[in-house]
């Protein structure tokens, strides 16, 4: 399905609609029985998920976006000219705020003119569609609405590309979902096309820490926003309140981790999968 942005873009979904509520109800069931309980990342991000994490990414403790900002000042003209892409994919381009830079740098490249943003957020690809739209008139721009397990392979290619991953976001893959996306990227690309990779350093503890539990709690009502979807998508009734968000140093993955626990004994019933989760206290 295509449909029009304001800007004169078009966004393009991937997939058939039904297929999100059907991965999201195949994920809750089995995240929800598994042991330890978990969620799929992916599902942070609805309207208002996307909405928090622009502004986790403003934070100051959230240092990642102003060191990849200075990274592209420096060298975005150097990045394109060693590629010259006839294409840019951006893969998980959220508002596509770090974008502007490589799209300027490639329009004093003159290599291509075609930007293809993919992200399972609609409402982020509207909003980006609009501001790149706007700013730069020669963009032709082709917004792709999907999801990194099913849709990358889905991208159609006009030439030589330069594809963009930055954000840390592979932090959020489990080891055996890293390698099936990277393996997936490598199928997207060919001889003479680039790879844009951004991921953080192992630092001191404090300072990776603050970066995902920031002292205004930004960081937590993102994570407790995955629950508000269960709720809104499959009709579940999780009090939000009793949860405490709690984010970690694992030394072991070399990772931050991030995990939502129950202040309190309960029974969750999530109505869209005729399903009851117990959750013990401090679980």
């Amino acid at each position: 399905m295509t449909s029009p942005a304001r800007s004169g873009a078009n966004i393009r979904r991937l997939s058939p609609e039904v297929d999100h509520s059907e991965d999201l109800a195949i994920d809750v069931r089995r995240g929800l029985s598994a042991s330890p309980k978990r969620l799929s990342s992916k599902y942070f991000y609805d309207a208002r998920g996307s909405a928090l994490f622009e502004e986790i990414t403003q934070l100051p403790e959230y240092y990642l976006t102003r060191a990849e900002t200075e990274i592209l000042n420096s060298y975005a003209d150097e990045m394109i000219l060693a590629i010259e892409p006839e294409e840019f994919v951006e893969l998980g381009a959220g508002h596509s705020v770090k974008t502007r830079l490589l799209i300027e740098a490639l329009g004093r490249a003159g290599s291509g003119t075609r930007y293809v943003p993919f992200d399972i957020s609609e409402s982020a690809l509207v909003e980006a569609a609009e501001h790149l739209g706007d700013s730069f008139p020669w963009l032709q721009i082709e917004s792709l609405l999907g999801d990194f397990a099913n849709d990358l392979t889905k991208i159609t290619r006009t030439g030589r590309r330069l594809v963009k991953f930055l954000g840390s976001t592979i932090g959020n893959f489990r080891s055996e979902e890293r390698i099936a996306f990277y393996s997936t990227v490598a199928r997207m690309l060919e001889d003479g096309d680039g790879l844009l990779l951004g991921v953080d350093l192992v630092k001191d503890e404090d300072t990776l820490v603050a970066a995902y539990d920031d002292l205004a709690g930004v960081t937590a009502e993102f994570n407790k926003n995955i629950l508000q979807v269960i709720n809104r998508e499959l009709k579940a009734d999780f009090d939000i309140e009793a949860f405490d968000f709690i984010a970690r140093w694992d030394a072991e993955c070399e990772c931050v981790s991030m995990s939502l626990k129950a202040t309190r004994e309960m029974d969750v019933t999530i109505e869209g999968l005729d399903m009851v989760v117990h959750l013990d206290e401090g679980e």
